[in-house]
């Protein structure tokens, strides 16, 4: 990277924290995947979720980070309403996991609606503090360390976004051989599950410790 411009060299560490972040498995990535496994609204999930994080990202570069971490008493609620939220979310998998045919896009015909997916998606991300706490908090304030180049350490991490969302719900269509049993639908939501209430669980401690 030696012969790269100062402004691409704050782009490719955007872009590297980016990845960093959201690659870890999470309420988002755990929907996306799920969505293109079955085939249904990926366009709508991938857009929901990536148009989400570029204005978070964008608000978090712009100084909102620094305004979110000087206010706990909404982080403790948030992080309360998100922890609730999660452990609902984890159920609802939980209980999926027990009736793994009813997964099957084939099995019955029946599909969510739209409506009902967009939802969803926009409640994974907006009503999940992880996701304030990762682009607005975390990656705003590394932006700003970049001074008059934040905004392509910005742009280097929508792109990531970008890059990691595509990818994923409309690369899980090489795993749909996999998923044709029920066995492997009750593995993936026994693990989004568990991954919903570990997080819930960690919302609820992070809120009841005031950070």
């Amino acid at each position: 990277m030696a012969g790269m411009s100062p402004a691409l060299l704050a782009a490719a560490a955007g872009l590297g924290l980016g990845l960093s972040l959201i690659v870890a498995i999470g309420a988002q990535n755990a929907l996306v995947l799920r969505q293109g496994l079955r085939a249904e609204h990926v366009a709508a999930v991938v857009a929901v979720c990536l148009l989400s994080d570029v204005v978070l990202i964008a608000a978090g570069v712009g100084g909102a980070g620094t305004l979110v971490s000087r206010a706990p008493g909404v982080l403790t609620a948030v992080c309360f309403g998100g922890a609730a939220f999660l452990l609902v979310y984890g159920l609802l998998a939980a209980r999926r996991a027990l009736r793994p045919a009813a997964l099957l896009p084939d099995a019955s015909g029946a599909r969510t609606g739209l409506a009902v997916t967009v939802s969803t998606a926009l409640a994974l991300t907006w009503l999940n503090p992880h996701v304030y706490l990762d682009t607005v908090v975390l990656l705003g304030s590394l932006a700003g360390t970049y001074e008059e180049r934040r905004w392509w350490f910005g742009a280097g991490a929508a792109l990531a976004s970008a890059v990691w969302f595509v990818g994923l719900g409309y690369g899980a269509r090489l795993l749909r051989p996999v998923f044709a049993r029920p066995g492997a639908w009750r593995v993936l939501d026994a693990g989004i599950a568990v991954v919903m209430v570990t997080l819930a669980v960690s919302l609820a401690v992070r809120g009841a410790t005031g950070g």
